[in-house]
């Protein structure tokens, strides 16, 4: 299945931009449009849908800006507890920046940035006063109070009148955030209803790219979404509003479906009338599953991807970041899919090559990674006194792409030496080159060695590649990793028994 592809990109840009286009002209006004998962850098999405540009969604919103605008969400309590961005390595607001800067190069108008469930937090107020002095409009919303029960309270001057009304100019208006639990839902029915108080008329629809409604549930695509969602236990399930009004079998997820009835009792208060939905399925705009064109591809991507999450899941536990619980849930949906550890490839290569270095009796703590290249065939590395495996393994990877002989060195052993001369002199440990500083030592020797040159011109072709490392990368591996693109997991065991691991 390497290189195949299983979406087509433009198929899916014109169904899309279709139907938020009826939707806007069905809202007779101004359409809010909550924009659930990731709009910029969807990596995913492109995972789980070979041939997805992981931009499209901006791209959308390109063909779309001259009717379009942004209101780009962030919950104060993700800006004070610094909430990361896994596939970066980034938090929340400076993910939001990121947004920003994404925005205004494509030309699409940001209409301004809400600080959802504000309460005065020193991180969020900083934020805000960061943002205002670099000419962005800022924008306040408080704790709904009496949500989810007290529809009288929620809809009143005490409930979204208190929050700060973003004045839109467009007739389309995209919510966004960096992440779940951004306070979307909450914006553009707070917006709703201030411009229901000045005699405006406006609409809500909902754009999440998963689960897949037209897809079957267990599908693997679906399964892949329960697996990024573990941590938040989240559970596909069929759209039981919209089968007892349709007779229809639509997909969609607990939280949607729980928040249905409450959402559509809050919409029908602030509008005075009757809502057009029947269903949370009746709120999406999604055309996602109408771009697939190989299912078989995309079926094999997902269990990939759910292999992957069952990794990351495993080592974030092992860091104190997630609780039992939820590699518990992507265990059993493992099981449920009778996938294992080994149905991702290079788990098998890394550990057939720790297995080997450790027969060695002048090696210790060995630890070993396996790469596969385009081709499908798979590349090795392992750790040495001079640098980490990741190192090794990206520097055997290019070498072999590039047509090098094994003997021969990439790097200029006087630049290794400089660089562990230098570590030496600010007691910087361990000694070994990580992968940041092995690319750096890299470019330098490309300057006057004509195999570095070859080999650092293939680091490109080491994108969307799989890799497996038999312990936890330290921070510069794990950056250098996602720096060229690689999709790497690894064993949940420390590299180390030093409690920093940077």
């Amino acid at each position: 299945m390497i290189g195949k592809t299983g979406f087509d990109n433009e198929k899916y840009l014109e169904e899309q931009s279709a139907e938020i286009l009826r939707r806007v002209d069905s809202a007779d006004g101004r359409l809010y449009l909550e924009f659930g998962g990731k709009l910029m850098y969807d990596h995913h999405a492109a995972r789980v849908l070979p041939g997805y540009d992981p931009n499209v969604k901006i791209r959308l919103l390109e063909k779309l800006r001259d009717r379009a605008e942004i209101i780009l969400c962030i919950y104060a309590g993700d800006i004070e507890k610094r909430r990361i961005r896994g596939d970066f390595g980034i938090t929340y607001d400076a993910d939001a920046l990121m947004l920003i800067d994404g925005f205004r190069s494509r030309g699409i108008e940001l209409r301004g940035v809400v600080i959802t469930r504000f309460e005065d937090q020193p991180s969020a107020v900083s934020f805000e006063n960061g943002l205002k002095r670099r000419g962005v409009d800022v924008f306040r919303h408080y704790y709904t109070k009496g949500y989810p029960t007290d529809v009288d309270l929620i809809v009143s001057e005490k409930g979204y009148g208190k929050n700060d009304y973003i004045k839109p100019t467009k007739p389309l208006v995209v919510v966004t955030g960096p992440g779940p639990g951004s306070g979307k839902l909450a914006t553009c029915l707070s917006q709703l209803y201030h411009d229901q108080q000045r005699g405006a008329k406006a609409g809500y629809a909902k754009f999440e790219t998963f689960p897949v409604w037209n897809m079957p549930l267990k599908h693997p695509v679906n399964d892949a979404y329960e697996a990024a969602t573990a941590d938040l236990q989240d559970v596909n399930l069929v759209d039981p509003f919209h089968l007892d009004a349709y007779e229809k079998v639509a997909i969609n997820y607990n939280r949607d479906v729980e928040a249905f009835p409450v959402v559509k009792r809050i919409l029908e208060r602030i509008t005075g009338s009757d809502s057009p939905y029947a269903s949370p399925t009746d709120m999406g705009v999604n055309r996602v599953g109408f771009g697939i064109v190989n299912d078989e591809v995309v079926r094999f991507a997902a269990k990939q991807e759910i292999v992957r999450r069952y990794f990351r899941y495993k080592c974030e536990y092992a860091m104190g970041l997630t609780e039992k619980k939820t590699v518990q849930k992507i265990e059993l949906l493992m099981s449920s899919l009778n996938l294992t550890r080994y149905d991702r490839s290079v788990v098998e290569a890394a550990e057939k090559r720790a297995e080997m270095e450790e027969a060695n009796p002048d090696l210790h703590d060995v630890r070993a990674s396996a790469l596969q290249l385009p081709d499908g065939s798979i590349v090795t590395g392992k750790s040495t006194k001079l640098m980490h495996t990741s190192s090794a393994m990206v520097l055997n990877a290019i070498k072999k792409l590039a047509g090098i002989k094994d003997q021969v060195h990439l790097l200029s052993p006087a630049t290794i030496q400089s660089i562990r001369n230098l570590k030496k002199t600010t007691n910087s440990l361990p000694l070994r080159l990580d992968l940041e500083e092995a690319l750096i030592a890299l470019s330098v020797s490309a300057a006057t060695s004509e195999p570095a040159a070859r080999g650092m011109e293939k680091l490109k072709d080491l994108k969307n590649c799989e890799a497996h490392l038999t312990h936890m990368p330290s921070s510069s591996d794990a950056s250098g990793l996602r720096s060229l693109g690689i999709n790497v997991t690894s064993d949940p065991r420390f590299s180390s028994s030093r409690l920093y691991n940077g």
